[in-house]
């Protein structure tokens, strides 16, 4: 029996759509399932479920999305595609073309923020920042 939770993102007649889309943008990831209602689909390991409820619910910044990454060529990745489209905001946060929300954060940052000497300069480079950028928060930790 498989009772993991996974969340379910809520369109409008975009399910299909997003679902491929976030396929193309994440690595190992595969549709299981389409139909004219819901698209199941993984995210690099990870199930979600897109369904086609209609205009009454919309997305928004209350969820997230969160992914760590080791490089700046990850964070250049994700950015890119979700920020094609979408809507570019502070501190990582960009949401895609589709309504979602993500937040591209290098994996770094936690151990910056938990250093008592360096999470005050990790904290103003990243409040100045769009999309992180990996050595200027190095450079501002030094």
């Amino acid at each position: 029996m498989n009772s993991a939770p996974y969340p379910c993102l809520w369109f409008d007649d975009q399910a299909k759509a997003a679902a491929e889309f976030y396929c193309s943008v994440f690595p190992n990831s595969k549709i299981l399932n389409i139909t004219p209602m819901v698209a199941v689909f993984e995210l690099n390991g990870t199930r979600y479920m897109a369904l086609n409820g209609g205009p009454e619910y919309q997305i928004n910044e209350g969820v997230s999305f969160v992914i760590n990454c080791d490089t700046q060529e990850e964070i250049d990745h994700y950015w890119n595609s979700f920020a094609e489209g979408g809507l570019e905001s502070k501190c990582g946060w960009v949401k895609d073309k589709f309504g979602v929300w993500w937040q591209v954060v290098p994996s770094i940052l936690g151990k910056l923020m938990s250093n008592p000497n360096k999470a005050p300069q990790a904290m103003y480079a990243y409040m100045q920042m769009k999309k992180f950028d990996i050595a200027k928060l190095l450079e501002a930790t030094a």
